[in-house]
């Protein structure tokens, strides 16, 4: 403790030291000293890092370099050349998130690393200590010997110092993201997506993940032996996973650390090393709630097709929209609607026309109604992976949306993984993965195009956040892991401790379009949903999204218009945000600040297993009262007993009360703090 305060004052006294420095060894801490970094090279002069924290190690020396498919791997024969250090704060506003204002407060090492032989081969690693983790990244200078980089592989490690419980999902399957989240030791890891999370026995959470995905392609994790962890990349549409010409950067490779599962979910590490808004004036992104011709398609009552059973008619439409006029949300979804859809459209993604609807939906007329109820059309571009396609087409239908005032679009891009189509600077089109390289150039070309025209883009089958939402706002929300659709046809459906997992995993890489809202309870094939009534009312505080979707039928929240009023009420924008307890995929709660009232809401899941969680009300303003409206699992109320058993109640609170959240199994509890 005292070694720790000794440097932490020495870092206020002068931040431009950081830590003492030699010619063969850099060091860095966090600005509160707690966590510290080590890079040096070992005898046979690969570059390695180590990271401690309190002192005491976290990742183990560990080595960093990359392999080439068409020139000598970098990673022996390297001696630190220059390191320089840079202490940054700042706080930056969002346009709209989890939180209105960020703390930017970190320390930079920049360690310049060369060969002691051959073409002497230059690269520089840098460092950003944050005092919830640290980011790191490679950093290629112009160079003669490096003009152009075929990267095959990173030799990036992770060599955890000890052994932990690890949650994950596996890397490079045909499932892309959509899997449960399995809990198993650190060596039963195989190979794994980021982010995923660590738990160590004395109670400290590590999680990796990446940030600022731009031209690259997206990091999984290898198990290589006992606790090493290597960096593996998603392949390319050639023999190279990335090719970059110098100068370039890398994204940031990303260690999360925690003594609790909530540090992790209130980090704003990932967005701060970001690059800012690149957009300029955003203000036309707008928040939403919404509906859609959409569930009904997973229950099969409905289909994307045309025919009988056609679910994006004019009059289907219409009538969606006048209901969320009348109830107060900012658009309706309508999937369907456009050519393409009749046959296989899974395999056959070039039958998909982006500007011609079906004959019975007059997007027209849809749209002028929409314009008169003061709600909007939300387009839908599903694409089947074919990229290309996409593009071809891509200008004309953005072009056809801002002429129709439609201001958000769900794209999709349902493909089995590398099964995602791609034209290559050749002309020729290739299959890709959906975190490849080719991807991810491919998907901010779609929002920046979406941005000339104020259009906001929400993917699907997407590819991971990495904070890129701060660069381009208009990236409001994606996908990208599994969604409340599987409660309709997934056999078995999500599992009652699914969102609890995803709090702590997923929603690290940011917004989640989730879908919540089931009122329904049921599967197409009779499966009962592991949910109760409260508990899918909560999930709008505890999985955030900006575009935030109400995905049950009209008819079934009409029939249950108290529990649909806090769908109605709860904001998608927050001023604040706090984790006030959560294991896991066990439990979580938390409290969210409206951006435009003073009213605070509250939400808590639980797993299968019933249970009470004591909640402190501090988070709200002291000396004020507040109209707690609650909305609580009843006498019965269980996934497996009672789905919908539901009280709503209201008490006067204030800051200094607490209150015990009685949980049921599978349940969940909401509440809106209605400040007087």
């Amino acid at each position: 403790m005292l070694q720790r305060l000794v440097l932490f004052l020495a870092l206020c006294a002068s931040p431009a030291a950081l830590l003492a420095q030699d010619a063969t060894v850099a060091r860095v801490a966090s600005p509160d000293g707690r966590i510290t970094v080590e890079v040096a090279t070992d005898h046979d002069g690969r570059a390695r890092y180590s990271v401690a924290r309190d002192g005491k190690p976290v990742i183990a020396s560990s080595q960093l370099g990359f392999l080439f498919t068409d020139v000598a791997k970098l990673d022996r024969n390297l001696r630190i050349a220059s390191q320089s250090t840079r202490y940054y704060d700042d706080t930056w506003e969002q346009p709209w998130g989890e939180r209105r204002f960020v703390r930017d407060h970190h320390n930079e090492l920049r360690v310049g690393f060369v060969e002691t032989n051959g073409d002497r081969r230059r690269f520089d690693v840098v460092f950003r200590v944050f005092d919830d983790g640290l980011g790191f990244r490679y950093d290629f200078p112009a160079q003669a010997a490096l003009q152009r980089l075929h990267i095959a592989e990173e030799l990036t490690e992770f060599t955890l110092a000890e052994d932990a419980t690890a949650w994950w999902i596996p890397a490079q399957e045909w499932n892309r993201k959509e899997y449960v989240y399995q809990r198993t030791p650190l060596a039963e890891v195989g190979f794994a997506q980021t982010p995923m999370t660590l738990r160590r026995a004395d109670g400290l959470h590590i999680a990796f993940h990446e940030a600022a995905l731009l031209d690259y392609s997206a990091m999984n994790l290898v198990r290589v032996e006992d606790r090493r962890l290597r960096a593996q990349l998603f392949p390319g549409t050639q023999v190279a996973k990335v090719s970059r010409a110098a100068p370039f950067a890398t994204p940031w490779r990303v260690v999360l650390l925690s003594d609790e599962a909530a540090g992790l979910a209130t980090s704003d590490l990932v967005l701060n090393l970001a690059p800012p808004n690149a957009l300029g004036d955003v203000s036309w992104v707008k928040p939403m709630k919404y509906l859609g011709i959409w569930w009904e398609m997973h229950l099969d009552t409905r289909t994307w097709g045309s025919g009988e059973k056609h679910g994006a008619t004019t009059e289907e439409a219409i009538r969606y929209l006048d209901f969320a006029a009348e109830h107060g949300f900012g658009g309706v979804l309508v999937e369907g609607w456009n050519l393409g859809w009749d046959g296989d459209w899974f395999a056959n993604g070039e039958e998909f026309s982006f500007t011609e609807a079906y004959p019975d939906f007059d997007i027209e007329r849809v749209t002028a109604h929409a314009r008169d109820r003061g709600v909007i059309l939300i387009g839908h571009h599903e694409t089947s992976g074919h990229a290309a396609h996409y593009e071809d087409q891509l200008a004309d239908a953005l072009d056809l949306y801002e002429r129709l005032g439609v201001t958000a679009i769900k794209t999709g891009y349902v493909a089995d993984g590398g099964q995602a189509k791609v034209r290559e600077s050749d002309g020729a089109i290739r299959y890709a993965w959906h975190e490849g390289q080719a991807m991810a150039n491919h998907h901010i070309r779609v929002v920046t195009e979406a941005a000339k025209r104020r259009i906001s883009i929400n993917p699907h089958e997407p590819i991971k956040d990495s904070g890129l939402r701060r660069t381009y706002p208009n990236w409001v929300t994606r996908e990208g892991a599994r969604g409340m659709e599987y409660n309709a046809w997934g056999q078995p459906p999500n599992p009652p401790g699914h969102e609890a997992a995803l709090v702590f995993t997923r929603m690290l890489d940011g917004p989640f379009d989730f879908t919540p809202g089931l009122f329904s309870m049921r599967s197409r094939h009779g499966d009962r949903v592991a949910t109760t009534l409260a508990k899918q009312l909560a999930l709008y505080v505890v999985l955030y999204s900006p575009l935030q979707m109400a995905i049950d039928l009209p008819e079934e929240y009409e029939a249950k218009p108290e529990a649909f009023q806090f769908i109605k009420d709860v904001p998608v924008d927050w001023e604040d945000s706090r984790v006030l307890n959560g294991a896991i995929g066990e439990y979580v709660t938390f409290a969210r600040k409206d951006r435009h009232s003073e009213d605070w809401y509250l939400g808590a899941v639980t797993d299968a297993e019933a249970r009470q969680l004591r909640v402190p009300l501090d988070f709200l303003d002291a000396g004020r009262t507040y109209t707690a409206q609650v909305y609580r699992d009843g006498p019965g109320a269980g996934w497996q007993a009672d789905q919908t058993a539901i009280v709503i109640e209201q008490r006067e609170v204030t800051a200094a009360d607490a209150l015990t959240l009685a949980l049921a199994s599978g349940g969940g509890q909401a509440i809106r703090f209605v400040a007087q």
